[in-house]
């Protein structure tokens, strides 16, 4: 005797079984994916203790200064300080300088040393050439204070038409406003070459 089913069973019991089915296989795979991951990113970690940092703020007294004079100071100006007479500040720069402070006045320099600077008959005559080096102060007011020839051109013809243009382009413009040093030390190279290049 055979066991006979409803004809309606795989009907209704096969979606529902199915499901159950599927789910219960997707809880297992993520609790599997959960526990695997769960060292790499812990979800549930216990909160460290908080540390807690205490700051003070210690600052010079300030009795000697006055309250009304502490009003009268703007902050987002401060005061330039000025040079104590005795200390005095340098900077040395080239006449090709690429500073944007010095660049304008180095022109200027440079201008005035190409009106007084000329190549000496004698040494061209005479088909001398040579490059010097020379290194020259100035005060604020632009008056020359030290003048020395760094690099030998070889030729004391040569040198010496080098010194005479920078003492006779003496005295040079002086400093601008935002030039703040005291003293102004110039590198100057001299080219004398009579050649010319071909194109």
């Amino acid at each position: 005797m055979a066991l006979r089913m409803p004809a309606n069973w795989k009907s209704e019991t096969s979606p529902g079984l199915i499901m159950r089915i599927s789910l219960l296989g997707s809880f297992l795979f993520h609790l599997v994916v959960f526990t695997s991951f769960h060292d790499a990113f812990p979800l549930f970690t216990e909160p460290e203790d908080l540390r807690i940092y205490s700051v003070e703020l210690i600052r010079p007294p300030v009795d000697e200064m006055d309250r009304d004079e502490k009003g009268e100071i703007d902050i987002a100006k401060p005061e330039s300080e000025e040079i104590p007479p005795g200390d005095e500040t340098q900077e040395t720069i080239s006449l090709d300088t690429d500073d944007k402070r010095y660049v304008s006045y180095a022109g200027m320099i440079r201008e005035r040393l190409n009106t007084h600077w000329s190549y000496p008959p004698e040494a061209r005559n005479n088909l001398i050439e040579g490059r010097l080096l020379a290194v020259f102060s100035l005060n604020r007011e632009g008056a020359l204070t030290h003048l020395e020839i760094r690099r030998s051109s070889g030729h004391e013809i040569l040198d010496r038409e080098a010194e005479r243009a920078v003492r006779s382009s003496s005295p040079f413009p002086s400093f601008p406003e935002h030039i703040t040093v005291s003293r102004l030390n110039v590198e100057v190279s001299f080219d004398y070459r009579i050649t010319t290049r071909r194109k």
